[in-house]
């Protein structure tokens, strides 16, 4: 095992919670007293925009990053003026649209589904944990997420499309661990959107509980008004709203998630 966890949240659907997750599970971990870098993989910038960080001010992002360590293999020097701290113990590694263009460079690169590991590798030992936020495809971006992690915590809506395409997930999941990253693995599935009031929702969470077993997290995520607040006022939730339900919620994940690494 990676002596840093170093997990990517992924789904290549769109609308499930992932980056709202990926925000407030690295706050939380912060929050809990765990150095934490997040880095936003995504073209949009929506963990970046949630944050609070003004992406006009960014001296460098992860494209320049991407660029570097295809440029530098032996020396990328970039990232370090790239990571931006946010609070105590929570660092950001941020992206624009910029990174949209990443996907040429790195396609005709050597070893180019290896090119975010090499690149952050100069940091890893400065953190306790390692959040990567990847777009909603199953692009290059995300290959190279699936290439650096140890584990993959999949958020999936409570409803009735959650579980398609995630055969298609899986697969290049798997294919990346036979190819690339042998330690590669589902390590947590996290049910969001939840609302116990709806009969589809108690279904579908059955469907994905069947189908993944002891991998979904014991924690659920409500639907809840604070979560799609927070990122307005540039903050996570855990931050802006810590005594809503949704932030609860992260909390007790954060919490279960620490626990359960620490006993590895």
């Amino acid at each position: 095992m990676n002596p840093v966890p170093v997990w990517g949240v992924v789904n290549q659907k769109g609308g499930v919670g992932k980056t709202t997750t990926a925000v407030n599970l690295a706050a939380g971990l912060a929050m809990r007293g765990q150095r934490t870098l997040l880095i936003d993989c995504d073209p949009q910038g929506n963990a970046t925009t949630g944050l609070g960080l003004d992406k006009g001010k960014a001296e460098a992002t992860l494209y320049e990053v991407f660029v570097d360590a295809v440029d530098n293999p032996d020396d990328p020097k970039v990232i370090h003026k790239a990571i931006f701290p946010i609070a105590e113990n929570l660092h950001l590694l941020p992206a624009t649209l910029d990174l949209a263009g990443a996907e040429p460079i790195l396609m005709n690169a050597v070893g180019k589904e290896l090119i975010l590991r090499d690149a952050i590798a100069p940091v890893r030992a400065n953190y306790d944990w390692i959040v990567l936020d990847a777009p909603p495809s199953l692009g290059l971006l995300t290959i190279n997420i699936l290439a650096v992690a140890e584990g993959v915590l999949v958020p999936m809506q409570c409803e009735f499309y959650a579980l398609e395409g995630l055969s298609q997930l899986l697969k290049t999941i798997d294919v990346v661990r036979r190819r690339i990253n042998p330690g590669l693995k589902v390590a947590k599935v996290l049910l969001t959107m939840f609302d116990p009031r709806n009969r589809l929702t108690q279904q579908v969470t059955q469907e994905v509980r069947d189908y993944f077993g002891e991998k979904v997290s014991g924690i659920v995520i409500p639907r809840n008004v604070r979560l799609s607040e927070a990122p307005s006022f540039g903050e996570p939730a855990v931050l802006r709203y810590p005594s809503s339900k949704g932030a609860s919620a992260y909390f007790e994940f954060v919490d279960e998630v620490i626990k359960e690494c620490a006993a590895r």
